[in-house]
């Protein structure tokens, strides 16, 4: 082009645009757009790309370099950049959001509109070109090849288990960790590879009861999981002790749906290629993709106390699996802090609690005292803090009987695929 600025009456056809509040204030991406396209590219305003977009000339472009910064949160553009998003997703053309220093909170619903890549701005060297490069080979369609359909699918030996409370303070993500660690201490027959996934982005507590940093790295594996693979995973993923592998909650509260069904279906898809269980820490709310867990898991352990208020939301959480047709049978319900053998009132309580619910408790923990709530300030599970505590012992049972479940599973699919 001979004019790096054109108005929309005046564009000739060309490969690409981009789009701004002000093209001055990203210079570097004016650079990298001409090392790229030479002259076939254009530049719009974010008030001549409300417009323009919306024309059939537009049909010519193959992408748009959306550039947005924190000047554009305050001066309060990213509605009309979240409509431009919009319109080019409609018209089927490509989006390359360019994000000089906006809020992850900003940029994660930048992304959800439907961008087809991201590039962090100042720009890296060469990263314009790559996200090019990407967006290109998503617009080819994927060949259906010999190799395409000899991909393994997910070993179905590894078994996923999900925990929920039913209402706050129920003592959900202590099961939770717990269970991972008993699981990954194992038998003396076996020592199986656990990776534990905290799931509750906004307040998730993984890392506090382990004693483990929020890193910055977990937001950028989470925020990418559409091109997610093992070596990232890897990088995402902490070591507790050298015995548990552990997701942790992102280092900044995030919403709850930065991730998608087909996002957190990707994610247990990944782990579980490499470990024998993953135990995933739900939030306590029902979310879009709580649906995508539950079908995945094998077991989904629903935490509830015996107090007015559990019964009233796990009454409300079994009208909506039924009404929705869930597979409701994966639901163990879990009652902490159960009473005492001796305590013949609290279990005569327990019971018709269980009887009006028409449900029964697949597992009765026992109250651990403070050494719960110590173990959990100093970062250790129960396994460490207090080997003896009552309520580690039952967790370790239930691991048990889930590691020995697991053992006859493969057991019998090795024996069926012998006989075939």
């Amino acid at each position: 082009m001979s004019n790096f600025r054109q108005s929309p009456d005046s564009f000739q056809p060309i490969r690409a645009c981009t789009v701004s509040r002000d093209v001055q204030a990203f210079g570097l991406l004016v650079e990298d757009m001409e090392t790229a396209l030479g002259d076939a590219w254009g530049d719009l305003s974010l008030a001549e790309a409300a417009v323009f977009l919306r024309q059939p000339e537009a049909e010519t472009l193959e992408f748009v370099s959306i550039a947005v910064d924190d000047q554009d949160e305050t001066q309060g553009n990213l509605p009309k950049i979240s409509d431009l998003i919009r319109v080019a997703k409609e018209t089927q053309i490509r989006v390359i959001l360019i994000a000089g220093e906006i809020s992850p909170i900003a940029l994660h619903e930048l992304l959800r509109l439907g961008a087809d890549d991201f590039v962090p701005y100042p720009l890296p060297e060469g990263a314009l070109n790559d996200a090019i490069a990407r967006i290109a080979q998503k617009s080819q369609p994927t060949p259906i090849t010999a190799n395409t359909m000899a991909t393994q699918p997910p070993d179905p030996s590894a078994m996923v288990l999900a925990v929920q409370g039913i209402s706050g303070g129920m003592g959900a993500t202590n099961l939770a960790v717990n269970l991972a660690w008993e699981l990954a201490l194992g038998t003396k027959q076996t020592t199986p590879r656990v990776c534990l996934l905290d799931l509750d982005l906004q307040f998730g507590g993984v890392a506090t009861y382990l004693d483990l940093p929020r890193r910055d790295q977990v937001y950028e594996f989470l925020a990418d999981l559409d091109r997610a693979n093992g070596p990232a995973l890897t990088r995402a993923l902490l070591s507790a002790s050298g015995t548990l592998h552990v997701l942790t909650a992102p280092a900044e509260i995030l919403p709850l749906d930065i991730l998608s069904p087909e996002n957190v279906e990707t994610l247990i898809n990944l782990v579980r290629a490499d470990c024998d269980f993953v135990v995933i820490d739900m939030p306590r709310y029902i979310v879009s993709w709580t649906e995508t867990v539950l079908k995945q898991a094998d077991r989904y352990f629903a935490v509830m106390g015996s107090d007015m208020r559990s019964g009233q939301n796990a009454m409300r959480m079994i009208r909506l699996l039924k009404a929705e047709e869930q597979p409701i049978e994966k639901i163990c319900f879990v009652l902490n802090r159960a009473p005492s053998f001796t305590n013949l009132n609290a279990r005569a309580h327990v019971k018709r609690l269980a009887e009006s619910l028409m449900i029964s408790f697949d597992l009765r923990l026992p109250d651990g005292g403070d050494a719960v709530t110590k173990g959990n300030d100093s970062g250790l599970p129960l396994a460490q803090s207090a080997p003896k505590n009552p309520l580690r012992k039952e967790i370790r049972k239930a691991a048990h009987a889930l590691l020995a479940l697991q053992a006859t599973g493969r057991m019998q699919a090795a024996t069926t695929k012998r006989g075939t």
